[in-house]
Order: structure tokens, then sequence, then C-alpha cells
């Protein structure tokens, strides 16, 4: 899901037939944002520099080499922005055809994504 951190809207959804990585299912949908766009992404996401420029993702530590200071803060500033894209997430999960292993059709889980993403913009247009 690409979800915007100001509105708390979800802007587009991807999915696949199967269990797909999350950094190679974003490849896989085409999705094209400018350049000077941030995207923020969690530790699955390590590569996603690569092909867009200003990509945030954690920092990880090692045994050879721990965190610095500087970093430990940078993750705290980025897990508390996160904070809010997992507030959607929680707001989608509470259709249980998203919670849960879907069973039916694979064809028409991207449609019912889609329409749940709506109702949640929906519901959060309504609360503002």
């Amino acid at each position: 899901m690409l979800i915007c951190t100001v509105t708390q809207r979800i802007l587009g959804t991807a999915t696949s037939a199967g269990a797909v990585h999350d950094l190679k299912l974003f490849r896989q949908s085409g999705v094209r944002l400018p350049h000077d766009t941030a995207l923020i992404g969690d530790a699955g996401y390590q590569g996603l520099w690569r092909s867009h420029g200003h990509a945030i993702t954690t920092h990880k530590a090692t045994q050879a080499s721990p965190l610095s200071a500087e970093q430990r803060q940078e993750n705290r500033v980025l897990a508390h922005t996160r904070q809010g894209v997992e507030h959607v997430i929680r707001r989608m999960k509470v259709f249980r055809v998203l919670k849960e292993v879907y069973r039916h059709r694979r064809r028409r889980f991207a449609l019912r994504v889609q329409l749940i993403a709506a109702l949640c913009n929906l519901t959060r247009a309504c609360q503002s």
C-alpha cells in the first residue's frame, strides 16, 4: 500500500497471486513517483534506494557494527513517522478478509482490497 503520511490516506494498493516479497511487489506494481518524493519503508525495503533516490529505511545493526547514537535517533524519528501508517494498516485489517488467509477466487482479491481501501479513506474523510 502507498499511504500519505500527512493525510493518512491510502493512495494505491498492489496485490499478487501467492506470496511475494514486499520489495518485489513494489517493483512489479510499476508505481512511478517523482524523484523528490520521499519514500519511507520498513526493514523489508532495504534495497529501495537503488531504484528511488529519496528512499528512507531503518538502519540495521550487526554484531560487528552496532548502531551509533545518531542512527538510533534517526530510527526513532522514522518509527514515529511510520506510526500513522501502521494505524492505517490496522484500520484495513478490521475487515477479516485482509486479516486471515484469503481462500476464495484470487482474481477478486485485488478488487476487494481496493474497495476496503476506499472505505477506509471515506471513514477517515468523514472523521475530519
